[in-house]
């Protein structure tokens, strides 16, 4: 039987490694905030929790009690998505391997002693001390390689390359309040063009393309909070399927729990 997974976060880079896992056979829970903030909710598994269901790549997710995760499991009708609190999630499921694919590029609170394999995706966490293995989630030579020792690379703040734009393509809050969507995922989008409103104040994309995406409506922002993502490749289907950069990260995610368990079987 294989082993129990909790992955922290149904984001869509959480979402590569939840798709390769399942489609593994491994049982996976996703432990998802009660009002998640992830603007590519197409492509994201814990949108499950703003939705009831998701389905993504023929995979269904279903935001559910904590009580109800264990027969969801035994039917893989749907991948359980909780919204507990981690420490709650963690006592109660006593999972074989933590994933932490929050990619808040700090540690918001895993440990190494969590479970028998603590993984833990991009910067903020050390291999080896805080966790036992580091997945790399910067885009380039490593990107979803397997650190054993040490952290990540460090967040540059800048956002990755797609289409040719970096800052230009990220769509943060002008001021703080309520977000209202006026656009929707897999829009078209011309600079300029009002994609939604902070309270009265407008929000502008700065570039031509796909909208691929954006903040749920009627969620409190504060100023820098980030709203949306233009995709000037302008292709629609890169809107609703997991990205490379999800399924490379996923990969490594992969490569790590599997390395585990044949040293496990070679003990």
């Amino acid at each position: 039987m294989k082993p129990m997974i909790l992955i922290r976060s149904g984001g869509d880079v959480a979402s590569g490694a939840i798709y390769r896992l399942w489609r593994a056979g491994y049982p996976v829970v996703i432990n998802e905030i009660a009002i998640p903030t992830m603007i590519r909710r197409e492509v994201s598994y814990g949108n499950a929790v703003h939705r009831g269901e998701m389905i993504l790549e023929r995979l269904r997710s279903r935001h559910v009690p904590l009580q109800d995760v264990a027969k969801l499991l035994a039917s893989r009708e749907a991948i359980p998505v909780v919204t507990e609190p981690y420490e709650t999630v963690l006592t109660t499921m006593k999972p074989t391997i933590v994933v932490d694919a929050i990619l808040a590029k700090r540690n918001v609170g895993t440990q190494k002693s969590d479970a028998p394999l603590v993984i833990a995706c991009g910067p903020g966490f050390n291999a080896g001390k805080d966790v036992h293995v580091v997945v790399e989630t910067m885009r380039g030579h490593t990107l979803g390689r397997c650190i054993y020792e040490g952290p990540a690379l460090a967040n540059t703040g800048i956002p990755g390359n797609v289409g040719g734009y970096t800052h230009e393509r990220v769509i943060k809050s002008p001021t703080e309040g309520l977000f209202v969507a006026k656009s929707h995922i897999g829009d078209q989008v011309e600079a300029g063009s009002i994609i939604g409103y902070v309270e009265d104040v407008p929000v502008h994309a700065k570039i031509k393309g796909t909208l691929r995406g954006i903040l749920a409506s009627n969620i409190l922002v504060t100023k820098g909070f980030k709203l949306a993502d233009v995709d000037a490749r302008c292709e629609e289907s890169h809107c609703f399927t997991i990205s490379d950069k999800a399924l490379a990260v996923g990969g490594g995610v992969m490569e790590a729990i599997t390395a585990w368990e044949y040293e496990q079987i070679k003990e």
